[in-house]
C-alpha cells in the first residue's frame, strides 16, 4: 500500500535524504534571491562529457519571457561545473526538435558577469505547452523543492507539447505507478504515458509576487 509520504517523495523524484542541505523554498523567496527569473528555451549546449554525462560547460537558452532581468538579453549562457544534487545541466535537442522550455532561477556567475549559474536551491522548473498554445508549469514539479501549495492552483490540462509524453523506459516503475495512482500521468500510446496536470503561468507569477519588481 502506498503511504502519503512515499507517494510525495516519488512524485518529487527522490526519497528524502538525511540532512538535506536545502529545505523547501517559496517561489517568492527564490525569485527574490535570484538575479534573473526567465522563461527560456534550450537552443544549444557545449558540455565536456565523461561516459556521456556532462561534467562542465555551458548551455545557451533563448529568453521567451523575462520576469526579472537587469538588462536586455535574448540569449543567456548558463555555466555549470561538477556533479552535485542541484546541478544545472540541460538536455540538448536534435536539429529536428524544439528545445525544452524552463522557468529559470539564476544568479550571475561571480567568475564571469556575462553568464549565469543556477541557484543553490535549483535552477529550473519544466514548462509545457497546452492545447490552447499556452505555457504551464508541469505538475508535480521536479528540480526545486518548493514550499508553495501548488496543489491548490494546479488543474487538469491537455498538453500538445511533445515533451509531455514520457516513454515507459524513461520513468522508474515506482514513480510511474505513484503518478498513475495520483492521476498525474495517464497511458498514452503503447509504451508511453502523458502528463495530465499543470499550473498556469499567471498563478506562478502571482506566487512570485513583488519579488519580481526592481
Amino acid at each position: 500500500m502506498w503511504t502519503i509520504s512515499l507517494i510525495l517523495a516519488l512524485l518529487a523524484g527522490s526519497l528524502p535524504a538525511a540532512g538535506a542541505e536545502n529545505p523547501p523554498v517559496s517561489l517568492a523567496e527564490l525569485a527574490s534571491r535570484s538575479d534573473a527569473v526567465v522563461l527560456a528555451q534550450v537552443r544549444d549546449t557545449d558540455y565536456l562529457r565523461r561516459r556521456d554525462i556532462p561534467v562542465s560547460g555551458s548551455a545557451y537558452l533563448k529568453v521567451l519571457i523575462a520576469y526579472k532581468l537587469d538588462r536586455q538579453e535574448d540569449l543567456i549562457e548558463i555555466y555549470e561545473k561538477g556533479l552535485h544534487e542541484r546541478e544545472c545541466y540541460f538536455r540538448d535537442r536534435t536539429v529536428f526538435e524544439e528545445g525544452r522550455r524552463y522557468l529559470l532561477f539564476l544568479r550571475r556567475d561571480p567568475e564571469d558577469n556575462e553568464r549565469y549559474r543556477g541557484m543553490p536551491e535549483g535552477c529550473a522548473l519544466e514548462i509545457l505547452v497546452d492545447d490552447n498554445n499556452r505555457y504551464a508549469l508541469r505538475y508535480p514539479v521536479r528540480g526545486i523543492s518548493l514550499s508553495d501549495d501548488l496543489d491548490e492552483v494546479s488543474r487538469a490540462m491537455t498538453f500538445s507539447d511533445a515533451y509531455a509524453v514520457v516513454n515507459e523506459e524513461d520513468v522508474l516503475p515506482e514513480r510511474r505507478d505513484a503518478m498513475l495512482s495520483a492521476g498525474y500521468l495517464r497511458p498514452y500510446q503503447p509504451g508511453s504515458y502523458i502528463y495530465t496536470t499543470g499550473v498556469e503561468l499567471a498563478e506562478v507569477r502571482r506566487l512570485m509576487g513583488d519579488a519580481l519588481l526592481h
